[in-house]
């Protein structure tokens, strides 16, 4: 089948104009206003390393609000200004003092505090720090999340999802919190236990952070037996009332056709080990599958052509048929949306399902300080292949000779890191059975 509609286009302009000085300054007092400028900078950055140390400080009161306006004020100054002296200094400080609010803070304090480790996560990037942040904060985050509130419960995930994605070093470390994380809508329980009903938000929380981590494995890795019947709860959660869950859960559900790990989701049974009832085995799981298959297709294509009901927020509706036309267009096509976001003077483009995830989980998480970080995050650059022209510019105007050549040198932290990082995504990306699924006429072809 052709592309339909020259496959659709998403076009998200975060213009980052803002940012840019367009004062203009005459010849004859360049030089002055230069050093004016430069003092004026400085001014500042003491102002803000103050007011930071100040926070810190204040971490350790007793009264809850004054925890809370602390906290408040250091995600405020991470989101303006990437503090990496701050955090190489005090990041140990700062995550012991987070994870102290998981213990005697109030929910509001706890999702600050979540917040704040995962933007400390963020500003560090990959290194021994950043999996310090995760082997510290795992054993108190799984803990909050099983007892904490459920207001609570979207922040911890998605600081779970956010410190894992930057510190796990391995598959196995991602695939723990993975489980986590599907934990808290299916929880092992006691004999004397009561399920708690998860709300809808709670759920496509769960099922978003689940998916981001589900971007950095390789499918052929994830152990089968933990995640059967996971495509069938996937698509039971296509039929809730929840908009959000909906998205959230068609978002996964494309993802796990692209890295073609159908099998590893789907529960099918698996029989003895002689010849023929291996392949009788075979032959019903290929039959399950394909009607897993089958029934997803028709239940994407009923809403990608939802009509508005009572009380439908028409912005809601129309981003839901928007994202199930594109999961739609996958499955029957194989052509995966493409994203181009302007920051910087330069645009960063998504054209597969993970990518995608990847871009709106973190412009979900950043908020407000999402065109900063992608203009200025070393971290994010290296994850989308990505280095604004207005960063290049600036990084490259005010560094010295000598530290131009420092970073440029193959033996510097930051190259260090990037190799680092495009080595694990290469392994990870061995062996990737990447296929797109098509249903024509009843027959199923793969696309590699």
């Amino acid at each position: 089948m052709g592309k339909r509609n020259s496959q659709r286009k998403n076009a998200a302009m975060l213009d980052s104009d803002e940012f840019d000085d367009s004062s203009s300054v005459s010849s004859s007092s360049t030089s002055r206003s230069d050093r004016m400028s430069v003092m004026g900078n400085e001014e500042m950055q003491v102002d803000k390393d103050s007011l930071l140390d100040q926070a810190l400080e204040a971490l350790y009161e007793k009264r809850g609000s004054t925890r809370e306006n602390a906290l408040t004020s250091i995600i405020g100054a991470f989101n303006t200004t990437l503090q990496h002296e701050f955090v190489e200094k005090k990041f140990v400080t700062l995550l012991e003092r987070c994870l102290n609010s998981f213990k005697r803070g109030s929910p509001k304090e706890i999702c600050l505090a979540s917040h704040a480790i995962g933007l400390l996560a963020l500003t560090l990037g990959f290194g021994d720090n950043a999996q310090e942040i995760l082997e510290e904060s795992f054993p108190p985050l799984s803990q909050a999340l099983k007892s904490g509130s459920e207001s609570s419960k979207i922040s911890l995930l998605e600081c779970l999802a956010i410190i894992t994605f930057v510190g796990g070093n391995d598959p196995e470390q991602t695939e723990r919190s993975m489980q986590v994380m599907w934990q808290v809508v299916h929880p092992k329980l006691s004999s004397n236990v009561v399920a708690v009903k998860p709300s809808g938000p709670v759920i496509s929380a769960m099922v978003s952070a689940w998916s981001f981590l589900l971007t950095t494995m390789d499918g052929w890795k994830l152990n089968p037996k933990d995640w059967q019947e996971s495509l069938s709860y996937l698509s039971s959660l296509l039929d809730k009332d929840d908009r959000a869950v909906r998205i959230a859960a068609g978002e996964a559900l494309a993802l796990i056709f692209e890295i073609g790990s159908l099998e590893k989701f789907s529960g099918a049974a698996k029989g003895p080990s002689d010849a023929s009832t291996e392949e009788r085995s075979k032959a019903r799981e290929y039959m399950h599958i394909r009607g897993l298959k089958a029934k997803i297709i028709s239940q994407v294509r009923n809403l990608s052509a939802e009509a508005g009901g009572k009380g439908s927020v028409k912005k809601d509706l129309n981003n839901q048929r928007n994202l199930f036309r594109d999961v739609l267009e996958y499955f029957e096509d194989g052509y995966c949306p493409e994203v181009s976001v302007k920051i910087g003077g330069g645009s960063l483009e998504t054209s597969s399902w993970s990518k995608l995830i990847q871009l709106n989980f973190l412009k979900r998480f950043l908020g407000g300080g999402f065109v900063k970080h992608m203009q200025e995050n070393e971290f994010l650059h290296d994850v989308f292949g990505f280095t604004p022209k207005k960063y290049v510019t600036d990084h490259e105007h005010r560094l010295s000779s000598s530290e131009k050549r420092m970073h440029r040198s193959p033996n510097s932290f930051l190259n260090k890191a990037r190799t680092q990082h495009l080595n694990k995504q290469r392994m990870l990306s061995e062996g990737k059975n990447i296929g797109h699924f098509a249903v024509n006429g009843g027959d199923e072809e793969a696309y590699c």
